[in-house]
């Protein structure tokens, strides 16, 4: 999360930056999303019980979404200095984020093992899916510190890739819904993805290969979805992650 500016000055005013604005609408479809199923439940004393596990990986996750709010404020006012300080503990928590998000797919894969719902592989698909593509983006996005624009795009395509469980949860308690829409989720993801790329596009006419290569990690994957969920080696494989919750 460091970027490399050209400036090291503070400036005192501020001005939303389309960074900013698309930081805040992520963040608000994890929060409501999570709102309605977890953060209200908990306030209120109905939350059933849960493994610790669920709990730490939450932390992070909203600590994350929380960290890309701040860094962007933090770039919108010049503070650059206090941004690439802040962006060190942006390392750890997207590593523990994603350490977190195995364990609890690991988790889930194990409780659901002899009823799975309906939509339970391609949940775990999402799972998977986020992980890795979150994964690879961010280590592109911290290659990148030195070329903030391709930077701060490559965090943004990364984080689209963790929205579906707040997507998610928001449509299905919304509308009443007995399972993920995975349409309407992925079109919201792409909604986000075509923001990014018109913003670079009418920023400096051109779009680069940094955010074709992002957009192609959010977009690919929604195109694999049915014939990889649905195929013998994923049901495998999920067989293979419940069997990891044996070990000790």
């Amino acid at each position: 999360m460091a970027e490399t500016l050209t400036t090291g000055a503070v400036g005192r005013s501020f001005r939303p930056s389309f960074f900013f604005w698309i930081t805040v609408v992520m963040a608000a479809f994890v929060f409501s999303g999570f709102a309605l199923t977890y953060l209200r439940p908990m306030a209120a004393g109905t939350l059933g019980p849960l493994p610790p596990a669920i709990h730490v990986h939450g932390l992070f996750y909203f600590s994350w979404m929380i960290l890309l709010i701040a860094q962007s404020l933090l770039i919108n006012v010049r503070n650059v200095q206090l941004h690439r300080s802040v962006g060190t503990f942006g390392i750890v928590i997207a590593t523990s984020l994603i350490l977190s998000g195995a364990l609890i797919t690991i988790l889930f894969a194990r409780s659901v093992r002899a009823n799975p719902p309906a939509d339970y592989y391609f949940l775990m698909y999402l799972s998977v899916v986020a992980l890795l593509s979150f994964g690879a983006l961010f280590c592109l996005a911290i290659r990148n510190t030195r070329k903030p624009d391709t930077h701060r795009r490559l965090i943004l395509f990364a984080t689209i890739n963790l929205l579906p469980p707040g997507i998610n949860r928001l449509y299905i308690v919304s509308f009443g819904l007995p399972e993920a829409p995975l349409l309407a989720t992925f079109l919201t993801m792409d909604v986000l993805a075509l923001a990014i790329l018109i913003h670079e596009w009418r920023s400096n006419r051109r779009i680069s290969g940094a955010s074709w290569t992002g957009a192609a990690f959010v977009l690919v994957p929604q195109l694999l979805c049915v014939p990889i969920a649905t195929s013998a080696a994923f049901v495998s494989l999920t067989g293979m992650l419940a069997d990891l919750a044996y070990y000790r």
